[in-house]
């Protein structure tokens, strides 16, 4: 397992159990932003028929699977995620939904997939900006797009922009969480924590020279909520 993926697994195993309360609240419209995904995907890849998705990052909520796979019955979904207790989590919530048999579940990196392996789509959320450095991040996409057919979409979802380069966003991201009950001490705690934390792109273009430089076309925004941002990119014929 690379450095990237220890570091995402040993992170994100700690944090398991609060997960998606805490998602809710860091990611304002953090509902909608998985059912436009999965909308975006149906639109792509024409509603009715089957498919076969990639997942990446798939532990904990599983959202990405649950909201696809309502919407499309005729998809199956090849869950990976390095943390075996959040892909535990999100199988979890697979089976509650009834999509046990839609699922296979990997414990490890998109990079210990088969490379002969060929989705018909791909999604990536909330995981791009916890990798440190683009190093990790164009490693990843590449390895996506490797297992991608040609032509096929990209469900990217991440936080864009240093933090601290957009000090009114950081802002209002601390009012959120007094929004939902944090008391001031909390709120300094958190806005400390993603200062020196995660390491997102730094802007909507470092997030197209990503992706192109991993062998996808120019991404399209469709959803936007203060840091965060998520597009649809197709892998180049």
């Amino acid at each position: 397992m690379s450095t990237a993926a220890t570091y995402s697994a040993a992170k994100f195993t700690a944090r398991a159990a609060e997960y998606e309360e805490q998602s809710r609240i860091a990611l304002a419209g953090y509902d909608a932003c998985h059912e436009l995904a999965a909308c975006m995907l149906a639109a792509s890849l024409g509603s009715g028929g089957a498919a076969r998705i990639l997942v990446a990052g798939a532990g904990g909520p599983a959202r990405e699977i649950t909201l696809a796979g309502r919407l499309e019955p005729g998809w199956r979904f090849t869950a990976v995620d390095p943390s075996p207790v959040m892909l535990e989590i999100a199988m979890g919530k697979v089976a509650e939904a009834g999509m046990t048999p839609k699922v296979e579940a990997i414990a490890g990196t998109v990079a210990d997939l088969p490379q002969q392996a060929r989705f018909d789509a791909a999604t990536l959320i909330g995981v791009l900006h916890h990798l440190p450095g683009d190093d990790a991040k164009r490693a990843i996409l590449h390895e996506m797009a490797r297992r991608l057919k040609p032509g096929a979409p990209l469900i990217l979802a991440c936080n864009r922009y240093a933090y601290a380069s957009q000090p009114l966003l950081l802002a209002a991201w601390g009012e959120r969480w007094r929004q939902q009950g944090a008391s001031p001490d909390e709120v300094k705690a958190k806005l400390g924590k993603i200062l020196q934390g995660a390491d997102p792109p730094h802007s909507e273009q470092a997030v197209a020279v990503l992706l192109a430089e991993a062998g996808f076309d120019t991404p399209l925004p469709f959803f936007s909520s203060l840091f965060w941002g998520a597009w649809i990119a197709y892998r180049r014929e």
